[in-house]
């Protein structure tokens, strides 16, 4: 394992840094990347250090970024074997202005859930190829069923079908692609604790039970969500 490449989006908190400790814990090297820097270098370092981790600090809604990242992570490592991209965040509901979220907020969470998503896997998918490595993408229970007044959802809708697509583009070439589908993660997203959700370190579990299984598995989709929660 100790040759293998793993690229986070999103990897300063939450679900992304879970992931990534558990990644290193499993022998990979690791690609790091988000907007806050600080963070990034002190997962990185927690990770293992310079030797094993790379932070690179990235905007997933430019392009230049991402292929900024990407192009670091082959300069660094030579190969890039799974691709985690799973950089976003939500918003209140409500479509009417006086009780939703500004249109700035709107914008940029479009543009990070879904052309972010989108950008990431075209600036790594060559190397990914290269791999016949391993593509997930970070859903939502919300990605399956419709929530009311939920913009959020609806990007979550976009993920779903973006899994689905590349998974037929991808046919014949020996890389697999998994679908994270989670349920109420208690994670910075949340002011406060909701009563029994999920930890980050349970998406990271399932994320790295899809990268473990043999080469002939492709599990597709994988939704978690907690015991309490209604779908």
């Amino acid at each position: 394992m100790a040759d293998k490449v793993f690229l986070i989006t999103g990897a300063s908190s939450g679900i992304g840094a879970a992931t990534a400790q558990a990644a290193a814990q499993a022998g990979y090297r690791l690609v790091l990347a988000a907007r806050s820097g600080d963070r990034l270098n002190a997962l990185a370092e927690s990770c293992g250090g310079p030797d094993v981790a790379l932070p690179v600090v990235t905007d997933v809604t430019s392009a230049q970024d991402n292929e900024r990242m990407a192009a670091a992570a082959l300069e660094r490592f030579g190969r890039i074997d799974v691709v985690f991209a799973n950089a976003g965040f939500g918003a209140r509901r409500g479509f009417a202005k006086d009780e939703g979220e500004s249109d700035e907020h709107w914008r940029e969470m479009v543009l990070t859930n879904v052309l972010g998503c989108a950008y990431t896997i075209r600036s790594t998918l060559a190397a990914v190829k290269e791999s016949r490595g391993h593509v997930l993408l970070t859903g939502s229970v919300a990605g399956r069923v419709a929530i009311p007044g939920s913009l959020y959802s609806s990007t979550k809708w976009a993920v779903t079908g973006m899994g689905q697509s590349l998974r037929g583009e991808l046919e014949g070439t020996g890389v697999r692609v998994t679908l994270i589908e989670p349920g109420m993660v208690d994670t910075p997203f949340f002011d406060n604790r909701p009563q029994g959700a999920l930890e980050a370190q349970d998406i990271a579990n399932a994320v790295m039970y899809a990268v473990s299984q043999p080469p002939h598995v492709d599990v597709s989709e994988l939704l978690v969500r907690p015991v309490l929660q209604a779908m």
